[in-house]
């Protein structure tokens, strides 16, 4: 079965595509205040600043060990805000002491709800079910978690697992980076029976230094050593749970080595937070979306890999005549990356951000919905070839395949104040073989997109949190996560804020809100994520209401587990 994944050798032209990569950081030209996404909680949610994002120049080079000229325009706009989700789960702010606010665990026909006294996580981010029907959750700082399918007992897995938030250093060994780790499991997928695909959140930083988006630039920039702990953390791993009930780690160092991208030679280091992760099992690869971009990893990977990954040794060393030069291939992360559709801002500064909608077509194409642009990834258009269609979506005369969902005031270069940035939260494929893709924004509600990318209508009034316009507020129904029904083809779609879940079914509208989930719950926390379980006979729809804390009160309401089996 073809897939891409020939490690070695040309798999284009290089000549003729001219990717260059990200290139060095030239400091924080955003300029922007971070909206305000799930994972940062908020008392009082308003519409974002003039937005965020930012994007490399350039992409990496495919062919091992060629380099080519430098192409694209623009500076890796680096950033010290730190990434949103990236904050503590747990304890204080300021030093205002943390009040947790119970409520009464939900109980409503078709429903069955875990909360924390029945030892799920206090923060939900995730929720997915593997091909066997256990269900797997991201509980942030405290780990994954894990309901055996025919069970009702909740497991906790953390580092002492096995669970691997951080890559490997070029020590001659691979061995983990130094400093203290940082474990926050903020997204989940579902993989063959047994198995699941976790994300993480990356480190955050000291106060007052770069994000783990940024260190690795920016401490060349400075000129002093950078911290591993934080530019090697986050990432992902694929789990696996074995008979004896320990688990199989094996950890996606998303990075690309030395001597691989002209513009970075002594190697990238972007993506570490994954907010997204979807799996084809039919392709067998497995794609993450991110802070920055996104990329794509081989599901087989087993993480053994050859000795030369850790080569130690500094990557533009004098080599002697006849001493076998540095050398870094795409197997030593079983993977490639980063892709993002990109604009340019009005200092042609690049602009890209957090990738949370992932969307896999019939044809094993990827619809990805980022903060200020999305794109058709034509990864099965081209014949699985990774390369072709990261050019589709980044080069020169592929503007088409960059969608502008909620559109800026101006179509190129926009300033600040006048961009509108999607914030797009989530995608789903609409089925029915139309090849639509539905799309969720964190404040817009829904669009549907023709599978060109076209806009063909939106969706805000239907929806359960819907807030018409007040004075200069613009009318908002915040959105953090929608999926599709395989059963009956309708739409689920869960409220960032105020409200709960809207279902759209055959031109009418359901609505699941305080009567089913409690006033508590619905009208504070986020429902972060929605997935089905697909290995069951019946309809099983799993929820995850994310929970909060209000920085300001210290205020905790945690959140909760929803698993539904009805019509």
């Amino acid at each position: 079965m073809k897939h891409g994944w020939r490690w070695t050798g040309a798999l284009l032209l290089v000549g003729a595509l001219g990717w260059a990569g990200c290139g060095g950081d030239d400091g924080d030209t955003r300029q922007v205040g971070d909206p305000v996404v799930p994972e940062t909680p908020v008392e009082d949610p308003q519409l974002p600043d003039a937005g965020t994002g930012e994007v490399d120049a350039g992409t990496q080079v495919p062919d091992a060990g060629t380099q080519v000229p430098d192409a694209g325009t623009g500076t890796d706009a680096g950033t010290g805000t730190p990434d949103a989700g990236t904050g503590t789960d747990a304890g204080t702010d300021a030093g205002v002491p943390e009040t947790v606010q119970t409520y009464p665990l939900p109980s409503a026909p078709g429903w069955t709800f875990y909360n924390q006294d029945m030892g799920a996580p206090r923060y939900v981010y995730g929720i997915s079910a593997d091909q066997g029907g256990n269900v797997w959750v991201a509980g942030g700082e405290e780990g994954l978690f894990l309901i055996k399918k025919g069970s009702n007992t909740i497991q906790r897995f953390t580092m002492s697992d096995g669970l691997r938030p951080y890559g490997r250093m070029r020590d001659g060994v691979g061995g983990p980076p130094p400093g203290v780790p940082y474990l926050k499991v903020i997204s989940v997928a579902g993989g063959p029976d047994g198995t699941v695909f976790v994300g993480y959140a990356g480190k955050p930083p000291k106060a007052g230094m770069p994000t783990c988006e940024d260190e690795w630039d920016q401490s060349e920039n400075d000129k002093r050593e950078p911290d591993a702990s934080v530019y090697k953390s986050g990432d992902a791993d694929k789990v696996t749970l074995k008979a004896d009930g320990t688990l199989d780690v094996v950890h996606y160092d998303i990075h690309t080595g030395p001597t691989k991208v002209s513009r970075e030679m002594r190697g990238r280091e972007k993506l570490c937070t994954i907010y997204r992760i979807a799996y084809d099992p039919v392709k067998e690869v497995v794609w993450f979306g991110g802070n920055h971009g996104f990329a794509m990893g081989d599901a087989k990977f087993d993480g053994n890999v050859p000795s030369y990954c850790w080569d130690p040794r500094p990557w533009d060393i004098e080599v002697k005549p006849g001493e076998p030069k540095f050398k870094w291939e795409f197997e030593c992360a079983g993977l490639y990356e980063h892709v993002h559709p990109a604009i340019a801002g009005p200092n042609d500064e690049v602009l890209s951000d957090r990738y949370y909608g992932i969307a896999i077509t019939e044809n094993h194409d990827v619809f990805f919905g980022g903060q200020i642009r999305s794109t058709r990834f034509r990864y099965g258009t081209n014949g699985d070839n990774y390369w072709r269609a990261q050019s589709q979506t980044e080069d020169e005369g592929y503007e088409w395949n960059r969608f502008d969902i909620w559109a800026d005031k101006v179509p190129n270069f926009p300033k600040p104040e006048e961009r509108v940035d999607d914030n797009v939260s989530g995608m789903a494929m609409a089925g029915n073989g139309s090849g639509d893709v539905w799309v969720s924004s964190f404040y817009y509600g829904l669009a549907r997109l023709s599978a060109d990318g076209t806009v063909q209508t939106k969706v805000m009034q239907d929806l359960v949190n819907y807030t018409p316009a007040k004075g200069a507020t613009p009318a908002m129904a915040p959105t953090s996560s929608v999926a599709t029904d395989p059963w009956d083809g309708s739409l689920w779609v869960g409220a960032n804020w105020w409200g709960g879940i809207t279902r759209l079914k055959g031109g009418s509208t359901v609505k699941y809100s305080g009567d089913v989930f409690g006033n508590v719950v619905t009208s504070v926390s986020s429902v972060s994520d929605i997935q089905f379980d697909r290995s069951a006979g019946k309809r099983r729809v799993l929820v995850a209401f994310e929970g909060v804390k209000v920085a300001k009160t210290g205020v905790v309401t945690p959140g909760l587990i929803g698993i539904y089996e009805g019509d």
